[in-house]
């Protein structure tokens, strides 16, 4: 199965936030979507959950264009996953898993065995079952964070979305987050497509990145390819040094920050 975003062009009435995008994500691969605040990867997301309406372009599932589907069957088509949130209600982690499965019911039914069996299956692939009885507001933030995948995956989704997953987690539950995506791509087949403003996390899980730059400037390529020294120098300002580590088999390239001021 095949998400496409082509020529996409939208904002918010008339304002145009992003101008002439195209990308294409397959089940089974991960995109990463780098940029500096304000540069409109949220607004990207949006259209492609069909919150807000396209300026110009179209976005396809499978060469379907969505923007004719019922926002039932997209959800079962794309799972969306925000930042961790605490809902103002103390819900066990299986009530907000089971959620997910909303997309699934005709109007005014309620979940089934069925639907928490799925919510549980969720729970077991994220490696988190022991926490289902557990009050969502009185776990970790890594936890409410895998908790959030688990409930997108009860949707049975082909494709997640997911704003900034490891934006403030410590560095242990960041790992975990990201390693947990990396099993849903390999194991699940699933496509994934998420923003981060960590080159290193698109390093360590994307088979393909995206950078927005100021001006609507957009390139997607492998993350060596595309992320460069120059390039975080010029968008976020800062210097780096990227480098390789580990042996030819299982090396990776990180980024790492460096005063020129240094001896």
């Amino acid at each position: 199965m095949k998400l496409e975003v082509k020529n996409v062009s939208c904002g918010y009435d008339t304002r145009e936030v992003i101008s002439d995008i195209s990308l294409t994500v397959e089940c089974g691969e991960s995109l990463c979507i780098l940029g500096p605040n304000g540069i409109g990867k949220t607004t990207l997301f949006k259209a492609m959950l069909g919150i807000i309406k396209l300026q110009s372009g179209q976005i396809l599932v499978d060469e379907e264009d969505i923007s004719c589907w019922e926002r039932r069957n997209l959800a079962r088509k794309l799972g969306y996953v925000p930042q961790a949130h605490n809902p103002p209600f103390p819900f066990k982690v299986i009530e907000v898993v089971t959620m997910g499965r909303t997309a699934h019911l005709s109007f005014f039914s309620s979940s089934t065995r069925r639907d928490r069996e799925i919510a549980e299956e969720a729970l077991k692939t994220l490696g988190i079952v022991q926490l289902k009885d557990r009050i969502y507001t009185q776990i970790s933030g890594g936890e409410r964070q895998l908790v959030l995948i688990a409930r997108a995956l009860a949707q049975q989704p082909a494709f997640l979305i997911m704003d900034e997953p490891t934006a403030n987690l410590d560095f242990g539950n960041q790992i975990k987050v990201l390693n947990q995506i990396k099993k849903l791509v390999r194991n699940e087949n699933l496509g994934v497509i998420m923003t981060t403003h960590f080159p290193n996390d698109a390093f360590y899980c994307a088979s393909k990145v995206a950078v927005i730059e100021k001006g609507n400037a957009f390139r997607i390529g492998t993350a060596e390819e595309v992320i460069t020294e120059d390039y975080l120098k010029t968008v976020y300002g800062v210097d780096v040094q990227i480098i390789s580590i580990g042996d030819k088999n299982g090396g990776r390239r990180v980024c790492i920050p460096f005063s020129s001021n240094c001896g």
